[in-house]
């Protein structure tokens, strides 16, 4: 697969390249490109919207970032959950388009007797065949970097990336949160000597940080392309659980401010709403970390520019893979209020993000209100940075060019025919009653409901202005808004269809069951051959499709803890969690597949013509 992937890319990227890495003679250099992704922050977990109760996080430099550039006040991730949402991102289309709409990839998920319906499989890692957005900068003459989380599959360097690094920085869990916080002489996380804030009557000059290597390797990459455009990809891996924090004052300032004993108690923390010290540490560490990347853009020159620091040249998108996480177990973490929900829902609390945007020719201070999405980066990014990609590739792009909104000389988000945008929409086929796709258009949105097949709706403005954010007046058996429900489905549809969207599948341990299951026999495998097999019983319905899972071995995942894999050599074309078509014998009574001499055992994929889902059981392929 990577060899087809290199040259799917080489050709177009050379010529490309030759042509952006000497710009014209009196034309501005390109532009520099960051993304800054936080993991798990909610759309009311900074100090942007502020809807009914004031954020008690401090993040100054997300405040600061949006007074120097643009707030997006309907921001969206283009999922409900974090892998979803990273690879919508960085290839621009669609989870529901590129079958990745969970992070369970490579997981089999069989349903209970009470699940009418099952989510489907989904591979992994990331199809590697897809242009993402570091392939298009790097054809473009751009030097591109990666920090932090991942989470797609293989590493970083898989999907365009010159620079790696995806160390969890100081995020990760220690034996006593309440007291194992970084010292001075620490090893790996030495508090800084500078002073940053916030600052309190106990630390009038502020406090020190953890070293954080997610934000300093960021700063390290910067300072090694300077010289060149580059685009950074910098994911946090906070603000995911676990919550907790290595930054003992900054925990003792929240604790404080909250009126919490510090250190303290062990055991979950339990009081209702924002009131956990630990998640408004990591809130407020990520916020320096902004703080750290945008002051280096301001003290650094840009060699390309004369006269101009690195600031005056580069643009950051700031925002979150998905809306916040609100409990844990019996830890509560924060709260998405007025937003219903949070984190693996598609209502707005799992998906408005905060999102903000700063650079050149954006207004500072200004503020947008329509509909805007993640995917609409990839695209916007090629028109700032003046980047070609493909015709073809550009058609695959699911998002929209909203340059023109940045830069003021629209108020409208339109398509490459002019139609402004009228609505977007989500696919989260996956979990109980979180099983959903659901679309919003104008001042409403429906949610299409597969445990239950039927929907919901709700009207979150009227005339534009809030109305519903809670969404708690479902007005789906209301027939005033029966033509509404009849619009916003048909457009559903249409853009389920249009993305090819896998829907969730019939549970065959469903215990109301209405229709027969296809009677699976016993799966075989000819190690010479290397034929995998499996026998369908005559009595039941047929199969309709049937696929081969490439799976690990067994013995060898349980005895090994799960890291991300090594980047993969041009020679290997496929990998566990990858599935490929199995034959159908023409009489229905077998399906075979043949197993590819690097994979260590395999299983069957089945769906009956009724539309059930079912699976062989693992075979060591030996």
């Amino acid at each position: 697969m990577f060899v087809q992937r290199t040259s799917h890319f080489l050709m177009f990227g050379l010529v490309v390249c030759l042509m952006a890495v000497q710009p014209a003679f009196g034309k501005e250099p390109p532009p520099n490109i960051i993304i800054f992704y936080v993991d798990d922050l909610g759309w009311q977990d900074v100090q942007l919207n502020d809807v009914d109760d004031p954020c008690p996080y401090e993040t100054p430099n997300i405040v600061k970032l949006a007074k120097a550039g643009m707030n997006f006040t309907e921001g969206y991730s283009p999922a409900p959950s974090c892998s979803p949402s990273r690879a919508g991102i960085i290839t621009g289309q669609h989870p529901a388009k590129i079958r990745l709409t969970h992070v369970d990839l490579g997981v089999i998920r069989k349903g209970s007797k009470t699940d009418r319906v099952v989510a489907p499989y989904l591979e992994k890692p990331l199809d590697q065949n897809l242009l993402t957005l570091a392939d298009a900068m790097k054809a473009n003459g751009y030097r591109t970097g990666h920090s932090g989380k991942w989470h797609v599959g293989l590493t970083a360097a898989s999907y365009g990336f010159d620079t790696v690094n995806q160390d969890r920085g100081p995020h990760r869990s220690v034996p006593d949160r309440t007291k194992d916080f970084a010292t001075a002489d620490d090893p790996k996380f030495p508090l800084s000597k500078e002073k940053y804030p916030p600052v309190s009557k106990k630390k009038p000059e502020g406090i020190s940080y953890p070293y954080d290597e997610v934000t300093g390797s960021a700063i390290e990459f910067m300072a090694q392309s300077k010289d060149e455009p580059f685009f950074l990809n910098l994911c946090h891996w906070m603000v995911h659980w676990p919550v907790m924090t290595r930054n003992g004052e900054l925990l003792e300032y929240y604790c404080d401010k909250m009126g919490q004993p510090f250190p303290p108690k062990r055991g979950a923390m339990t009081l209702p709403g924002q009131q956990n010290p630990y998640f408004a540490s990591m809130v407020t560490s990520v916020d320096w970390s902004l703080g750290r990347i945008v002051d280096f853009l301001q003290k650094t020159d840009d060699p390309r520019s004369p006269d101009k620091k690195l600031i005056d040249t580069t643009y950051i998108f700031f925002t979150s893979d998905n809306g916040g996480a609100e409990k844990k177990g019996k830890e509560v973490i924060s709260d998405n209020a007025p937003l219903k929900y949070g984190k693996t829902h598609a209502e707005e609390g799992g998906v408005r993000v905060p999102m903000v945007i700063a650079g050149p020719g954006i207004e500072p201070g200004s503020r947008f209100d329509g509909l805007v999405n993640q995917l609409d980066f990839f695209p916007t990014i090629l028109e700032l940075t003046d980047s070609e990609i493909s015709p073809d590739d550009f058609a695959e792009l699911s998002g929209l060019d909203i340059s023109a909104v940045l830069s003021g000389a629209s108020q409208q988000i339109v398509d490459a025919n002019g139609k402004e945008r009228d609505h977007l929409f989500w696919h989260y086929p996956h979990g109980g009653d979180s099983m959903k796709s659901a679309i919003r258009s104008g001042d409403f949105k429906l949610y299409k409901r597969y445990q239950t097949d039927d929907y919901e709706l709700y009207r979150l403005y009227k005339d534009g202005k809030r109305n519903d954010y809670e969404e708690a007046n479902d007005l789906a058996q209301n027939p005033e808004f029966a033509s509404v429900i009849e619009r916003l489905g048909k457009m559903l549809e249409a853009d389920l269809v249009a993305n090819d969207a896998e829907l969730p599948y019939l549970n065959p341990n469903y215990a109301d069951k209405i229709t027969p299951v296809a009677d699976l026999g016993k799966a075989t495998y000819e190690s010479a051959a290397r034929q995998a097999r499996l026998s369908i019983k005559p009595d039941g319905p047929a199969i309709k499709e049937a696929y081969v899972i490439y799976c690990e071995d067994p013995e060898v995942t349980k005895t090994k803890a799960r890291r991300p894999p090594a980047d993969i050599p041009e020679t290997r074309p496929v990998l566990p969690g990858m599935k490929a078509p199995a034959t159908i014998s023409t009489d229905g009574s077998t399906v075979n597949a043949t197993i590819p001499k690097e994979i260590a055992a395999w299983r069957f994929q089945i769906i009956d013509q009724n539309g059930y889902l079912q699976y062989s059981d693992v075979v060591m392929a030996n």
